[in-house]
């Protein structure tokens, strides 16, 4: 019989958590100028729709590679058509319910085993979930960044409801 640690967050609480990050991160897709979502960069960074690509192709793909322990390569190809925002905002839309439906497989015992993510990343699950949302916050960083120097007013960070 396995026998857990004690834990300091539920699954339950870190899907809340991961899900009000992805909400805030849908606004400050929302608040991208279209021709600037796919065109605005400083310093030659990538644009925001590129970085969205990048998170698009990280969060439900891999937690279904997870669940599924399909180890993948990464592959940024799905988000390939994605040609307006609004398509982004339903693509993100629509993984945001693929992260449920697929975090509803997870039992607390599987947040402890190794997994190797895209066939690259051997960690355990729960370090490569904090590391989604970790990565998420990065590139939503960047976005803040670009929309100010738009002259945008980002969403305030703390709201991720």
């Amino acid at each position: 019989m396995k026998t857990l640690a004690a834990q300091v967050i539920t699954p339950e609480d870190l899907l809340k958590h991961w899900q009000g990050h992805r909400a805030l991160t849908r606004r400050v897709i929302e608040a991208f100028p279209e021709k600037d979502f796919f065109e605005f960069s400083i310093a030659g960074l990538r644009p925001f729709s590129k970085l969205t690509n990048e998170l698009l192709s990280i969060a439900s793909p891999a937690l279904k590679g997870i669940v599924n322990r399909d180890s993948q390569p990464f592959s940024e190809k799905d988000t390939e058509e994605l040609t307006t925002k609004s398509q982004y905002l339903e693509r993100w839309d629509k993984a945001t319910e693929e992260i449920n439906e697929n975090w509803q497989k997870l039992a607390i015992e599987d947040f402890g085993e190794t997994f190797n993510l895209f066939g690259q990343y051997e960690f355990p699950i729960i370090h490569n979930i904090l590391y989604f949302i970790d990565n998420e916050v990065h590139h939503r960083g960047q976005g803040y960044v670009y929309l100010r120097a738009l002259g945008i007013e980002p969403p305030f960070f703390w709201e991720r409801e």
